[in-house]
């Protein structure tokens, strides 16, 4: 596949497609002329990329994981530590991020003239000054 066709398929740039090749992301099979060519599983690579992305990964965490890339694009194997690693920070994230929607709820909603007013709000603030990485707890 033509790095124009590959990038169409995937949503990227073939710019971005360079510089996943730079990072040893994925690997060009060939050239015709000064166009890279690729094999049709690196979409899937592509895929993997774009996930690891959505969780949180850099694309040095994600060459990390994957490994140098081939031109067999499906030659890779998976760090499954690391997966699990990242999907138990993805999970707390979750956690956190759940916390503070009923906490905007609640701050929306509340009926005190003054959310300092707010004896749960009070607690938010109090607890955000105490814990400053986990403040809505």
């Amino acid at each position: 596949m033509d790095i124009a066709d590959v990038a169409a398929r995937a949503g990227v740039k073939p710019s971005a497609l360079r510089y996943y090749e730079e990072l040893g992301l994925i690997a060009a099979d060939s050239r015709k002329g000064l166009r890279r060519q690729y094999d049709a599983s690196v979409l899937d690579r592509l895929a993997l990329i774009a996930m690891g992305r959505r969780a949180g990964f850099s694309l040095r965490d994600i060459a990390n994981i994957f490994g140098p890339a081939s031109a067999a694009q499906a030659d890779f194997t998976l760090d499954r530590d690391r997966l699990l690693s990242r999907a138990e920070e993805v999970d707390h994230r979750i956690r956190e991020l759940a916390i503070l929607s009923r906490a905007l709820r609640h701050v929306a909603r509340c009926q005190a003239p003054q959310h300092s007013q707010c004896p749960t709000f009070r607690k938010m603030m109090d607890s955000a000054l105490q814990h400053p990485d986990r403040s809505l707890r």
